[in-house]
This record gives structure tokens, C-alpha cells and sequence, in this order.
């Protein structure tokens, strides 16, 4: 545990550590934050060897996995285990390292230049092991999971049915209880499973009959159970690399034993492990996003037209400021998440718990993540021109396997109607007071004001308009609320509205203190301020939108007029700052890695 996540764990004792959602209404000072420059000398060791492992034993090979070369996916997993990179989130005691959880999002950050062989690794030591890990009894961890940790038994979950993709309980595979209550029955099929074709064992959701009824469950199958069966590997767009099949299971023959959590414990399983995908592949978009820059810079400091590099035209310069800052922002959300989890444990709190605290922030990083990477690349591609669409140039690849992240561990359409409904139901339950502090906001609207700045602290102004934003996704929020009462689900427009409001808030708000927390530094005080006024403005447009449909008349024109007054900003030269932030991208030929100020 590093010192800045000892810190944050005493700072729990004293209410100081902000519960999931929190973010909207309370405030956080920089030292609250985790951010990448705490990493101790730990993590930073285990980012190089990852980084190293990639480079040396993945990359060489990519060609070969993209075709899918027999046996090379297990032989590359299990020389991850020998490094422990299989074992990080495993217990000690089963042969694991049991590492904090910024560990594994390191990781996940560090393998996804590798694309397939990224989701490979995820699909085995994330949501293929972490069921036994979290939901295991003694003796199903004591068979598992030390095989796991090293890769010699490759994992797969197993959730998703040809007729139940988003609506995970609608599923139709079957178990059934023998009569003499020595085994369960499996029936059904399972598609798009990751690691299909080479995993030795399945985490696999069915319904389980009882005299009560369906009972949504989870149980441990081995391939090597009699009636287990796999198709063919599937042609995917991206993500090659990767085996994804589908799973077939006729009568098989579960023991008792290997009942996953108890009976009924399938959506608790399914969904907590879903978060932890989430958080991590949004690890994936930042990691990836930068490779896309590094591929980019790289590209355009070589290319000439006109007679000079096309890294000196501003069109190309603007695009490469913009991922360098989207990547800065999303990266600071993605560690201050991660840290808020690991202090929660450091507290004292149960992982899962911890895990589920932050479900909200969990969607958030997995939406902004993979819509980081899939603007990274897209802009990657523009960049490259033509050479960008062949399999030349490793930009063609990083594009076609950016395009799964979108719908992977929910699609980002169902992680942003999470967002307000996990929201509002805290708020139900009393877990926290949006909906007081919505009323309150109504009330005042009439007397805000912006105060001008009174003072020359770097990001000041900055920072109350992230503050607003806040206020406004609470403003669209409590008024829908209001109006629609219970109804307020089928509003899925409006939702995500709130949901990209609320990112887009916690995103800023993340690059803000990060950069306060390093010393504000010129580069990233310029790429919070870039963030944040484009941010500010998407939220302007967004509000209107949402309030448009909610309100009329006098209501209306109150609200639009708060919006107006919530999302007022300094007249930035942006531009100007962009081509700061890109003379720092072409000095470090890519993500320019940030240092505290001396």
C-alpha cells in the first residue's frame, strides 16, 4: 500500500472518504486523490515488467496470434504467470499475490497495445477468475485458484445467450437437481465467450429450477465435464487474437459442490464481477489511447508533404493535443476510482464492498475509457491517411480492436442509464442526499450568481465551473426526477443526458485536482483548462436538450437561464494552450508522462 493510500485509508475514519456518487455533491481537496505519480516503487515495478512483457514476448508475435496460432494464447498466459501477473488479485494463501487493486488496472492499462491478447489476459485473471475469488468457498478456492494464479487452467465467464444480451436473467440455459441431490443438469448455450476455445474452466449463469421457481445461479464448469462442448472460433472485426466461441452444454453434470455462491447468488455474481471489468477496461482505453498517440506522433514527426513534417500543420497538431488531453483527464478519473477502492480496503471494508461502492464511478471510467480509445484511434487513422487502413501500420489494428470496448461488460447505451439509476436509488435508499440537495439547488436558482474571481490560485475560476457542472447535472437530474416520478426510467434521453453530464464533471474535476495535487504544473493547468471548457460547453448543450423536454414556459426559461449562468467561462484562447500541449507531445513523442512541480 503506498503512503498516499495509507493516508487515504485514515482519512475514512474522519468521513473525509467520499462514498460512491458522492462526487456530485461533496467536494475533494488534491490530497484526497490516487493519482499515477503516487505509484510506489511496487507498482512502478510492476508496470515496467508488464510494459517489458508485452514488448518482448506479445508484440513479436502479434501477426502470428491475429492468426491464431495454436497454442500460443496458453503459452503466452502462462508466461505471464511466471512473472505473477496472473496472481495479483488472488489471495496469498491460495498462491496469489493479493496485490491493492491499482496493481491489476496497471496492468490492464500496460497489455492493452496488445489488443487481442489484452482481452485474453482479462478474460482469464478478471471475470473469469474473480468469481471464485469473491464468491469461492474454502474448498473450491483450494482447488482453483492456485491453478488459476498461474495460468496452468485458463478461465472464461460465461454469461451471455443468443437471446439475452444486456438482459442477463432473461436467460434460458437450465440446471436442474438430480434426484439424488448429488449433481445439477446443465442445458443451454452460451456465445461470445472470451477464451472459449482454450479454457479449462467456465463460470457459467443459468436458471436453476427449484419448486419456488427459477433461481438465477452460477456454477464452476470444467471442460473436461462429459457434455461440455465449443464452436468454431468466430471471425470478429477486432480483437482477433482472442478466442471467442461458443459454449454448448448438453446434460452436463455439475457436483453440488461446484454451486457458485449459493442458490440464487447469479446476478449478484454476474453484476459485482461486471464492475470490476468495467473499471479495468476502462485501464484498457488510457493505455491504448496513448499507444494510438505514441503510433500517431511517431507517424506524423516522419511524414512529409509540402515539404516539411505533417506534425507542423495545425490540423494534425490540434488532433494530437486533444487525445493527449482527453487521455490526461480520463487517466486521472481512472486512478482516483481505483484509489478511492484500494483506501476503502486499506479502511477496512470488504473488497466485493468496496468494489460495489463505486458501481457508479465504475460505468463512468468504463464509458469514458472506451470512447477515449475509440476517438484516440479514429483520429489515429485521419492522422496516418491512407497507410492508416493497412495492416502495415499497427494504427489499422488498434482501430479494429478499439471498436468492442463500446460493448463489452455492458454497452456504453446500458452503463449510461446505470449511471442515474444506481444514482437516484442511493438517493432512495438514503445513502445520499441528491434529492435534498436538487430541491435546494431549485430553490436558489433565482439568486445564483458566478462570484468573480478574487483571487490569482491557479484554476480558480476553473474550479467553479466544475462545480456548476455539478449543479447542473443535479438541476436536469431533480427536475426530471420530479416530473416523472417512477417513470423517470423510460426516459432513457434524458438519463443519458444526466449520465454525460455527471462523466463529464467527474472527468474534469479529476484533471483539476490531479494537476493541483502535482504542483500545477503550465502543461497540465493548459490540459485541465482545455478539458474543462469544452466540457462546460458539451454540458450547456446537453442541459438544454434534457430541460427542453422536461419544463415549458416560465420553468423553462428559469432552468435555461441557470444553464447559461452554470456553464459561463473565462474566453480562453484554447487553441493557443493546444498547441502547447502538442509542442509536449512532439518532445515526448506521445503521452507526456506528468511530474510534480520541484
Amino acid at each position: 500500500m503506498t503512503a498516499t493510500q495509507d493516508q487515504a485509508a485514515q482519512d475514512q475514519t474522519k468521513g473525509r472518504l467520499i462514498r460512491g456518487g458522492g462526487f456530485l455533491i461533496q467536494e475533494s481537496a488534491p490530497q484526497d486523490i490516487y493519482t499515477p505519480e503516487d505509484f510506489d516503487d511496487t507498482l512502478r515495478q510492476i508496470a515496467d515488467t508488464t510494459e517489458t512483457f508485452v514488448d518482448r514476448e506479445i508484440m513479436p508475435v502479434i501477426t502470428d496470434l491475429e492468426n491464431k496460432k495454436e497454442g500460443l494464447n496458453r503459452a503466452l498466459l502462462q508466461k505471464a504467470g511466471e512473472l505473477g501477473l496472473t496472481a495479483v488479485e488472488i489471495p496469498e494463501e491460495y498462491d496469489g499475490l493479493d496485490l491493492p487493486k491499482a496493481a491489476s488496472v496497471i496492468i490492464a492499462e500496460k497489455t492493452s497495445k496488445a489488443g487481442g491478447f489484452g482481452v485474453t489476459y482479462g478474460a482469464h485473471q478478471s471475470i473469469g477468475s474473480l468469481p471464485t475469488v469473491y464468491f469461492g468457498t474454502p474448498e473450491q478456492k483450494a482447488k482453483y485458484l492456485p491453478k488459476l494464479a498461474t495460468a496452468e487452467m485458463i478461465a472464461a465467464y460465461c454469461l451471455t445467450e443468443p437471446s439475452s444480451g444486456s438482459d442477463a436473467q432473461a436467460a434460458k440455459t437450465t440446471a436442474v437437481l438430480s434426484e439424488d441431490g448429488t449433481h445439477y443438469v446443465l442445458n443451454g448455450s452460451k456465445m461470445w465467450i472470451s477464451n472459449g476455445g482454450i479454457a479449462d474452466l467456465f463460470t457459467v449463469f443459468a436458471q436453476l429450477k427449484t419448486p419456488e421457481g427459477n433461481k438465477f445461479s452460477a456454477f464452476l464448469v470444467e471442460r473436461a465435464f462429459e457434455g461440455v462442448s465449443t464452436g468454431a472460433e468466430e471471425h470478429k472485426m477486432g480483437i482477433r487474437s482472442s478466442s471467442t466461441v461458443v459454449l454448448r452444454l448438453d446434460g452436463v453434470k455439475v457436483p453440488v459442490e461446484n454451486l457458485l455462491g449459493g442458490v440464487g447468488a447469479g446476478a449478484k455474481i454476474a453484476f459485482n464481477i461486471l464492475n470490476v471489468g468495467r473499471y479495468k477496461l476502462g485501464a484498457g482505453g488510457v493505455g491504448g489511447a496513448k499507444d494510438a498517440l505514441e503510433l500517431s506522433t511517431k507517424y506524423a514527426l516522419e511524414r512529409e508533404q509540402f515539404g516539411q513534417p505533417i506534425a507542423n500543420f495545425g490540423a494534425v497538431q490540434e488532433k494530437l493535443a486533444n487525445i493527449a488531453v482527453r487521455t490526461y483527464a480520463v487517466e486521472s478519473a481512472l486512478y482516483r476510482i481505483v484509489g478511492l477502492i484500494d483506501a476503502a480496503i486499506a479502511g477496512g471494508t470488504d473488497k466485493l464492498k468496496a468494489i460495489e461502492e463505486y458501481a457508479v464511478e465504475a460505468s463512468i471510467i468504463k464509458v469514458l475509457g472506451s470512447e477515449l480509445l475509440d476517438y484516440a484511434v479514429d483520429e489515429g487513422v485521419q492522422i496516418h491517411g491512407g497507410v492508416g487502413y493497412s495492416q502495415e501500420y499497427a494504427i489499422e489494428r488498434a482501430y479494429r480492436d478499439a471498436r468492442i470496448n463500446r460493448i463489452f461488460e455492458g454497452t456504453n447505451e446500458i452503463n449510461r442509464l446505470l449511471i442515474p439509476s444506481m444514482l437516484l436509488k442511493r438517493a432512495m435508499k438514503g445513502e445520499l442526499p441528491l434529492m435534498q440537495a436538487a430541491q435546494k439547488l431549485q430553490a436558489e436558482l433565482l439568486e445564483f450568481s458566478f462570484d468573480e474571481d478574487d483571487t490569482e490560485t491557479p484554476l480558480a475560476h476553473e474550479a467553479k465551473v466544475i462545480a456548476n457542472l455539478k449543479k447542473l447535472g443535479l438541476l436536469v437530474a431533480g427536475a426530471a426526477a420530479m416530473k416523472y416520478g417512477p417513470q423517470i426510467e423510460s426516459r432513457q434521453e434524458i438519463l443519458m443526458r444526466v449520465a454525460d453530464i455527471a462523466m463529464l464533471a467527474f472527468a474534469s474535476e479529476s484533471a483539476l485536482l490531479r494537476t493541483r495535487k502535482l504542483g500545477s504544473p503550465e502543461l497540465q493547468v493548459e490540459m485541465t483548462q482545455v478539458y474543462t471548457y469544452e466540457a462546460a460547453e458539451k454540458a450547456a448543450t446537453l442541459a438544454r436538450e434534457a430541460l427542453g423536454m422536461i419544463a415549458e414556459g416560465d420553468d423553462l426559461r428559469v432552468m435555461l437561464s441557470a444553464v447559461k449562468r452554470f456553464t459561463k467561462h473565462d474566453a480562453v484562447n484554447t487553441i493557443r494552450l493546444r498547441r502547447h500541449v502538442t509542442k509536449a507531445v512532439l518532445e515526448s513523442r506521445g503521452y507526456p508522462a506528468p511530474r510534480a512541480r520541484a
